[in-house]
């Protein structure tokens, strides 16, 4: 039997260990999810938003478990590793909240004779792939609404965390769910290509970088017509007009770079500050950059964690080397470290005068870095953030409000903010344009996205 080995970025020790399924082990399970998905069809939106709220509740019960798996798999500082699970629960709440009222048969206007409705059946087995860097929050996205919807799920997390998808099972199970309707599998990559081929699965949830989304796309709509939703990757972009508050930019935009060692799709990596501000923009930065400190995500005084996957530090360091031999020069950071001899980090890092050709500028970093370009105008400003293949937020921060609209109308992106940054809100879909992805979760509009229309014509 082949294992999955996971190690603990900070200390490299093993993290955990997990069986590896074999193909009698996915027959099981989707056969389990395809019988449980037929059964939970027939129950009330009512029931399963209280199972749902059970569901929360068990994991809220083992909050510093479940926090402390996610720091020694995949680095995420304590602090905030517990913040994840609050914010999980914040949007299993929202989604549970609306499910009655998204849910609902829409009634056509009356027609004599005739009763007229649209109802929302579940599609039946969820095939979901969520993503290590916030592996509660990539994951709540799409199990609490595929069950809300009544579907089962199967639950592959990443390699790097899988001990969150027990978690979430375990939960379920906990908490009274019918047997298969929320299990978690551990597989290789060519065991769930396999699965995202199976005709028991009936829609694919993927969250993670533009390459997999391609490769999960073909194998999974190569032979079929099934939906396949994709959260990818980002290159996010914030503008600082000459108008706004700059100490609040300068916080927003290092955080938004830096948080959760910038392993965000939805990070800060390009900023574009204008020239009037620029010169005490960037001092601040490095002076706000010289602040974290790097450590071991167990101990309170850690604000940088290390990078969770073994090459991906050297990935970091070559993109700043390509900007350092084309010209650009880095204030602060730029190298890959250690800390007391432990851990793969790398440092937070501010980079100057880059070219907008070069990869720190067009490929996802996934790391502590920030480029800051100045700009002349609001123009100039539009023109080169949407200068990306990627689309899944923006920020601009002004004081101004209608200067904030008019950019959000030409922003190619599926969020724009106004003086905020690397956050989401559960009341508004999380979607992307271009390479970072199809599809929505969360809203209304996530959760209807988990069922089809049927149509309810009768002559009476």
């Amino acid at each position: 039997m082949f294992e999955l080995v996971v190690d603990n970025p900070y200390t490299l020790d093993v993290a955990t260990r997990r069986p590896l399924a074999e193909a009698a082990d996915v027959d099981r399970v989707l056969d389990a999810a395809r019988a449980a998905a037929r059964r939970y069809a027939e129950t009330t939106v009512k029931d399963r938003v209280a199972l749902c709220l059970a569901v929360v509740e068990r994991m809220e019960a083992h909050a510093e478990t479940i926090a402390a798996d996610i720091s020694r798999m995949m680095g995420k500082p304590l602090k905030q590793a517990r913040g994840e699970v609050g914010g999980m629960a914040k949007r299993a709440r929202y989604m549970a909240s609306i499910a009655e009222a998204t849910l609902a048969d829409t009634a056509l206007p009356p027609q004599e004779g005739f009763e007229r409705r649209i109802a929302r059946a579940p599609l039946g087995v969820v095939f979901n792939l969520p993503a290590w860097n916030y592996p509660l929050l990539t994951a709540v996205n799409v199990v609490i609404p595929a069950v809300l919807a009544g579907n089962a799920v199967v639950l592959k997390h990443s390699p790097r965390s899988p001990l969150c998808g027990e978690h979430f099972a375990d939960a379920f199970r906990d908490a009274g769910a019918p047997a298969g309707l929320v299990q978690a599998l551990h597989c290789d990559h060519e065991m769930a290509g396999r699965i995202l081929a199976d005709p028991r699965v009936d829609h694919v949830a993927f969250t993670g970088s533009v390459s997999g989304g391609h490769k999960v796309y073909a194998q999974a709509a190569a032979s079929r017509f099934v939906d396949v939703g994709l959260e990818l990757g980002g290159k996010d972009a914030a503008y600082v007009a000459a108008d706004a508050d700059f100490d609040k930019a300068v916080d927003g935009l290092v955080d938004g770079a830096c948080y959760n060692a910038g392993q965000s799709c939805c990070a800060v990596e390009r900023a574009y500050v204008h020239r009037s501000l620029y010169d005490r923009f960037v001092e601040a930065a490095v002076a706000l950059m010289k602040n974290y400190r790097l450590g071991d995500p167990m101990s309170p005084e850690t604000s940088l964690g290390p990078i969770a996957q073994p090459h991906h530090p050297l990935f970091i360091e070559r993109q700043v080397e390509q900007a350092k031999a084309a010209g650009a020069r880095v204030l602060f950071g730029g190298k890959r470290t250690q800390v007391d001899g432990k851990g793969r980090f790398f440092e937070p890092t501010v980079i100057v005068d880059v070219a907008p050709h070069l990869d720190v500028m067009r490929v996802e970093t996934f790391g502590p870095v920030l480029p800051i370009v100045p700009v002349d105008s609001d123009e100039e400003a539009l023109a080169l953030m949407n200068d990306s293949d990627l689309g899944l937020t923006a920020a601009v921060y002004t004081k101004d409000r209608e200067r904030a609209e008019r950019m959000a109308k030409k922003l190619e992106v599926g969020t724009v903010y106004m003086n905020q940054c690397d956050t989401l809100d559960p009341a508004l879909p999380w979607t992307g344009v271009k390479d970072s992805g199809k599809g929505s979760t969360l809203s209304s509009i996530g959760l209807l996205g988990l069922t089809r229309p049927k149509s309810i014509n009768f002559k009476l």
